[in-house]
This record gives structure tokens, sequence and C-alpha cells, in this order.
């Protein structure tokens, strides 16, 4: 099991240490409800290091991108960021990912801590001439400010305006006394920043943002909470709610497939999925009440399966259970009836439009 640079100080906060990823990770410190309910209100800070940085440079690099991703790269400028994904030739996800425009022909890609390896892999088994393709993972330190106060938090650790920095925009600069990439990104559906920057320099950037947060009560978070936040958003987690066997069009993930770009990987593929129709979708499920579904639990109708639960959770803010899944396609309209399958008792649940609760982000 590998650890992130911050372990030693998760420990030193009483976290309770969980294996996640291949790394030992804090699921959560006080307790779940307690630490989503502080990023919703007011700041907290999530350990995000286990996740993959790759640094893609050289005179293709936008066009090798543009080919491996489903979005449309060339809509990129220095300082903005991009939500996409990787199909394989079926349109399975290989992964979902940040492209991020460093500067001209250079370019990071961030992917999922689990699918660091595989993705490496299949970016290296598509590389085009004078494209060079660097793991930076282990040399990175990444840690997430979320909440309606990490602006004012961090603004006070560096002259960079953060106020001017848009959603999905990032700028380099020096931030307690480190030079990092400070990007208005986030997986929780609340504004803040996901700050980027060398590994020697962990504790040093840890220690000061908890400084500078301490007049608004900051604390760290877990895995157990950003999954909470992230499923009120409706915010896809690789590996539950999709993978090698979803494609991104049925997962609700049109609006980053641009088939119109030129030719990719997967294109064709993801051609004859739109032509053809979606069979099922991805939806948002209410539960009536605080029973909560898990993942495999089934979906029916009329006693006939319809369904399967990718991800569920009692939602803290919502105060009931939220459970998103596949549902037939001819099941999947908004405020239709469906039971989950509940260790044997079906339990009524609303399909709802994503994101169970608006953001505040921006």
């Amino acid at each position: 099991m590998k650890r992130t640079p911050f372990y030693d100080l998760h420990v030193k906060s009483g976290a309770k240490i969980v294996p996640f990823a291949g790394y030992e990770m804090p699921v959560q410190y006080t307790s779940i409800i307690e630490e989503h309910k502080k990023v919703r209100s007011s700041v907290g800070v999530f350990d995000v290091s286990h996740m993959g940085e790759f640094i893609v440079t050289g005179k293709n690099a936008q066009s090798f991108l543009q080919k491996l991703t489903v979005n449309d790269v060339t809509k990129l400028v220095p300082g903005r960021a991009q939500y996409s994904a990787m199909c394989y030739d079926d349109a399975g996800i290989v992964d979902d990912l940040l492209v991020y425009k460093l500067a001209e022909n250079h370019f990071m890609v961030v992917v999922n801590a689990s699918n660091i390896e595989k993705d490496f892999r299949w970016m290296n088994n598509h590389l085009l001439p004078d494209v060079e393709l660097k793991d930076e993972s282990d040399a990175t330190a990444l840690l997430a400010v979320q909440g309606p106060k990490a602006e004012l938090t961090l603004q006070k650790l560096t002259a960079v305006n953060l106020s001017s920095i848009e959603y999905y925009h990032f700028s380099k600069g020096i931030c307690a006394d480190v030079e990092m990439i400070l990007s208005r990104t986030g997986y929780t559906g609340e504004p803040g920043f996901e700050i980027y920057f060398p590994v020697e320099h962990a504790e040093k950037v840890w220690n000061a943002v908890f400084a500078a947060g301490k007049e608004c009560g900051i604390a760290p978070i877990g895995l157990g909470a950003r999954d909470t936040l992230r499923l009120e958003m409706g915010y896809c987690l690789y590996g539950n709610d999709i993978d090698q066997t979803t494609n991104t069009l049925e997962a609700g993930l049109g609006w980053i497939t641009k088939l119109s770009k030129g030719d990719f990987v997967s294109k064709t593929a993801l051609e004859k999925v739109k032509a053809e129709g979606i069979k099922r979708k991805l939806v948002g499920m209410m539960l009536h009440g605080k029973a909560v579904a898990r993942h495999g639990y089934t979906v029916h109708v009329n006693g006939d399966k319809v369904g399967t639960v990718t991800s569920g959770t009692f939602s803290p803010s919502l105060e009931r259970g939220i459970a998103m899944g596949y549902v037939a396609a001819e099941h999947a309209a908004a405020g239709s009836s469906v039971g989950i399958d509940i260790r044997g008792t079906l339990t009524e649940a609303e399909i709802v439009a994503f994101p169970f609760l608006h953001s505040s982000k921006g």
C-alpha cells in the first residue's frame, strides 16, 4: 500500500485509515455527516494526492489528446481545464479525467488513482510522434480546498486574485510561499480550488492552509464525505457509475462527447450507440425515507427488474436516501416511480433529474 505525503498528518489528526485505490487513505476524522456539513457550510480540505498527473508535451500534444479523449481539446486555451473521458474502441470508458492546458503544446491530464497504470499504458499505446508523456503522480501533491469559505481561506496565502479565476479555469502562482497551480475545480458542488504542488512542500502547505482557515473552522475531510458530497451532485465515480462496460452517452456524459470534432478513438462506436438509441440511462433516484440503497441493488417496475443501483448513500443535506443507477430507457423519465430491492424489501423511489442538490459553485 502506498501513502500520500500527508499520511502522518492524517494520523496526527485522528483519521480512520482505510485502503483505497492502492493507498492508505483517511475515510473520516470525526463523522461523515459532520465533515459533509462542514464543506457545505464553510470549508474543508481533502487530500487527493492519490490522483494521477500525466504531463503531455511536444508539437503533436494537442492532436494526441484530441485523438484519445471525447471532448474537444482544441477549445482549450492556456489557463483553462476541461472535463473529459477516454474510451475504448467499443465505447467502454477507460477513465474520466481532467485536461489542463498549461501552455502551448503543454498539457496536464489528471486521472483516477485506481487507473493510473492502466491509463498510462493506454496512452502510451496510442502515442503519436513528437509527443512526450510523463507520469508525475508521485512527485505531485494535491489538496482540494472546498466550501463557501474556500476562497476566503486561500486568498490569505496568495497574491493571485482568486475571485478572477472562473469555474474550470486555473492560474499558476505563489501560494503559501510555494509555486503551484490554483484550479477552480472540485468534486463537491461547492466553490473551491484544487491546488497542485511538489510533494516536498506538503507539510508546509497543509499547515499554512489550516492556519489561514482557522477563523472559518476549517477541517480535514475524508473519503466518506467526499463520496456523499459528490453523490448529492450526481457526479460519476469510476468503478461504480462508469467503467469499461458503460459508455458516455448512457452515463449522461453526452455533453462532453463531441462527435462532430473529427476522428477520435471510440467515435465510430459512440456514433452507433447514438444512432441505435440509448437502451439504458444513468438516473438519480430519491428514496422515500432514510433507507439506503447500495451498489448492486436491483431496481424494479411492476415486479420486473429494470435496472441496477451503482451508488447510493444517505444524503446529509436532504436527510433521505439517494442513489444513482442504470435503468431501461423507457423507465428513465424524471417523475417515474421505481422500487429498489433493499435486502428483500422493495423500497419506493422516484426518478429525479441530477443534481439532487443544486450547486453554489462558480
